[in-house]
C-alpha cells in the first residue's frame, strides 16, 4: 500500500479507492436504517479479561468481577434482550480463568452460529479461557425442553477428584448419580428446581493436559431464560470462584498441612444447590454416619420429591422442599410408637425438631439464602431446637460459602489431625477437640479448607496421581 508522510511524523495509509471508501458523515445520516438482524447489539455487554490488575481496564482489585457476578449478569441481558448468549474469548487467561465474555441480545437477530429457525439451537463456540453455550431443543412435555451444554471457567489449580468423591459419597438416590470409574474423567449430576420448570445438570471433569482439569456442564431446563442460574447454580455447587493460589499458600505455611496441599492442590468446599435443601441434609445428617444419613435423605425423597422426566439415567426425581416434607412426614405422637415404615426414620424428637424447622424455611421465620452473613445465620439456626453449633457452621460453609467455618468437635477432623500427628492419639477426645480448635486458629481465615484436607485424610489414602 502507498504511504505518505504525516506532518507530524507518522505515516499513513493513502485513501482507498472511491469503490471501497466509507460513506460520508452525512450519507450515513440519511441512508435507511439497516435491518435489525444485521445490526450489532448496541446492548451488549464486554468485560475486560480478569487479571490481577482488577476486571476493567485501569480498575482495582475490589471491582473485579468474580466468575459468579459474570454468570449472574446472564439475568439482566435477557431482561433487556430476552437473548441468547453468546460468549467469546481472546485466549488471555487471568485469575478466574476468564477471557473477554460478551452477551449480545437475540432481540436484534440470532447471533453467529445461531440457528435462525427460531428452535433455539445453538452451537459451540469455545475458546480459550472463556464459557461457551451450546443448546437445542429436547420437546418433553413433563420435564426439561431445553438441552445446553456449557464449558465452565476454572481458576487452576483445581481439585476434581475431591469435590467429586465428596459429592459422591453424599449422593441421595433419585436426585443425583456420580460416576468415578475413570480417573481422568469424572462426572457428578442432580435434578435441580428452577424458576422455568424442573431440569438436571450433569457436570464433567476431564484432565486434558497435565493436571490441569476441564469443566464441562450438560444442562437441562425448562426454559433458555434459567441458563443464567443454573450457571451460577453449577459455579457454586463446585466453588469455582475460589482462589486457590492464595488459599494453597496460607494453609501450606503450616507444616502439619503443606503435604496435604501438595497432595490436593486447589481444593474446594463444595456448595449447595438450595439452601434449604442443605439445612435439611444437615439435620438429617447430626451425629451419624454419611452412609447412614443418604439411605434416610433417599428414603423421604421417594416418599416426599416430585418425579421428574430427564434425559440422564438414574434422575428421577426432586428433592423435596420444606413445605413437601411437612405434607409428607407425620408428625410424631408423644407416648406412641413410631411407624416403622414412616418416610423419614429418625427418632421421634429428630423427627419433631426437623419438622419444625421445615415450617419456618416454609413460612419465612428462618430465612436462609446464598447471600446472607454466616454470623447472622449461625446465630439464627443455634437458636432453634436440636441444631448446635456444628450443624450451623455446616451450613454456613456450604450454604453462604463461608471460607473460615471450623466444625468444632467433628470426629472426622479429630480422626484426620491425628493422622496427621497435629494430635497425639492418646490425648482424651475432649482436651483434643481443644487443641485442635487452636491450632485451626492459625489457618484463619481458610479453616473451611483446612476442613476439607482433613476430611480427606480421614477417609482414606488418596488414589494415585496420574
Amino acid at each position: 500500500m502507498r504511504r505518505w508522510a504525516c506532518p507530524r511524523g507518522r505515516d499513513r495509509p493513502l485513501p482507498a479507492p472511491a469503490s471501497q471508501s466509507r460513506p460520508s458523515r452525512r450519507r450515513r445520516a440519511q441512508a435507511p436504517p439497516r435491518k435489525p438482524e444485521r445490526r450489532a447489539s448496541r446492548d451488549a455487554v464486554e468485560w475486560s479479561r480478569c487479571d490481577a490488575t482488577g476486571g476493567r481496564p485501569g480498575g482495582d482489585l475490589d471491582r473485579r468481577p468474580s466468575c459468579g457476578a459474570v454468570a449472574g449478569s446472564f439475568g439482566h441481558i435477557r431482561r433487556m434482550r430476552r437473548g441468547r448468549v453468546v460468549r467469546q474469548a481472546d485466549g488471555r487467561r487471568g485469575p478466574c480463568g476468564g477471557a473477554s465474555l460478551r452477551w449480545a441480545g437475540a432481540g436484534l437477530g440470532p447471533p453467529v452460529g445461531v440457528d435462525g429457525d427460531g428452535s433455539g439451537a445453538m452451537v459451540t463456540e469455545e475458546g480459550q479461557g472463556g464459557a461457551s453455550v451450546n443448546g437445542s431443543s429436547a420437546g418433553r412435555a413433563d420435564g426439561p425442553t431445553v438441552r445446553t451444554r456449557v464449558v465452565l471457567p476454572v481458576a487452576q489449580p483445581f481439585d476434581a477428584p475431591g469435590v467429586f468423591r465428596f459429592l459422591a459419597a453424599r449422593a441421595v438416590q433419585g436426585v443425583e448419580t456420580a460416576d468415578l470409574t475413570q480417573r481422568d474423567e469424572l462426572r457428578y449430576a442432580r435434578t435441580v428446581a428452577l424458576p422455568g420448570g424442573p431440569g438436571a445438570v450433569r457436570l464433567v471433569a476431564t484432565r486434558e493436559s497435565g493436571p490441569a482439569w476441564v469443566l464441562r456442564a450438560h444442562l437441562e431446563l425448562g426454559s433458555q431464560d434459567d441458563a443464567a442460574q443454573a450457571v451460577a447454580l453449577v459455579r457454586r455447587i463446585l466453588d469455582l470462584d475460589a482462589d486457590p493460589v492464595t488459599i494453597d499458600a496460607a494453609l501450606a505455611a503450616d507444616p502439619a498441612l503443606a503435604p496435604l496441599v501438595a497432595r490436593s492442590p486447589g481444593i474446594r468446599v463444595p456448595g449447595a444447590a438450595d439452601p434449604h435443601e442443605l439445612v435439611v441434609r444437615a439435620m438429617v445428617g447430626q451425629q451419624i454416619s454419611v452412609a447412614a444419613a443418604r439411605t434416610h435423605l433417599g428414603r423421604l425423597t421417594q416418599h416426599a420429591g416430585p418425579r421428574v422426566t430427564t434425559g440422564i439415567a438414574g434422575l428421577e426425581r426432586l428433592f423435596p422442599t420444606p413445605a413437601q416434607i411437612v405434607a409428607a412426614v407425620p408428625e410424631p405422637t408423644p407416648g406412641r410408637p413410631l411407624d416403622r415404615d414412616r418416610p423419614l426414620r429418625l427418632p421421634g424428637a429428630a423427627t419433631h425438631a426437623l419438622l419444625a424447622t421445615c415450617r419456618a424455611l416454609r413460612d419465612g421465620d428462618l430465612p436462609v439464602h446464598t447471600d446472607g452473613d454466616p454470623a447472622e445465620l449461625r446465630a439464627r439456626l443455634v437458636a432453634r431446637p436440636r441444631i448446635g453449633p456444628w450443624t450451623a457452621a455446616y451450613v454456613a460453609m456450604r450454604v453462604l460459602g463461608d471460607p473460615d467455618a471450623w466444625l468444632d468437635r467433628d470426629v472426622a477432623l479429630l480422626a484426620g489431625a491425628r493422622t496427621l500427628g497435629i494430635i497425639d492419639p492418646e490425648l482424651p477426645p475432649t482436651v483434643s477437640h481443644r487443641l485442635l480448635a487452636d491450632r485451626a486458629t492459625a489457618w484463619a481465615p481458610w479453616r473451611s479448607y483446612a476442613v476439607m484436607h482433613l476430611w480427606q485424610v480421614a477417609a482414606g489414602p488418596l488414589p494415585p496421581r496420574s
